[in-house]
């Protein structure tokens, strides 16, 4: 007899709507490349970008500065809606990025998972997968759990 697994507890001490997070977004880099956001599971955060005129490289492809700018943007925003203490921020300490796979045009589309939520680091993994859903970019991002400035 196979028993089911325990449901997860969401990870969230904030969970946001779609709409609330597309207008965190508003008028900076993350509506500048188009990222929209997509879900926001027990346990993770899910968004699309375009690769497209904003997203690309030179050589036609998808600039893996561009990916580093979606891993970004999930785990940053992963890791402050998952604090414990008030009066805390997180903010990125350092991100890596394997390029897998070169994508010429359409969507990518980034999955963040916490690796680790510390009360003085987190860690995320990032995926970035195109359309056929086929590994483009793997990222981890360490967050650093800081005093929230003017607190």
């Amino acid at each position: 007899m196979n028993a089911q697994p325990p449901l997860k507890k969401p990870i969230w001490t904030t969970t946001p709507t779609l709409e609330a997070l597309e207008a965190s977004g508003r008028d900076t880099l993350v509506s500048y490349v188009g990222i929209e956001f997509l879900e926001v599971g027990d346990d993770f955060l899910r968004a699309r970008m375009p690769v497209d005129k904003r997203t690309i490289q030179p050589a036609g492809i998808l600039h893996g500065g561009a990916s580093v700018v979606l891993a970004e943007t999930l785990g940053s925003i992963g890791a402050n809606l998952c604090l414990r203490e008030p009066g805390k921020a997180g903010v990125g300490l350092d991100i890596n990025a394997n390029h897998i796979r070169s994508v010429r045009e359409g969507w990518v589309y980034g999955t963040a998972r916490p690796q680790h939520l510390g009360s003085s680091t987190q860690v995320w993994e990032i995926r970035i997968e195109d359309e056929q859903g086929r590994l483009v970019c793997i990222s981890r991002l360490t967050m650093a759990i800081i005093n929230r400035p003017g607190s």
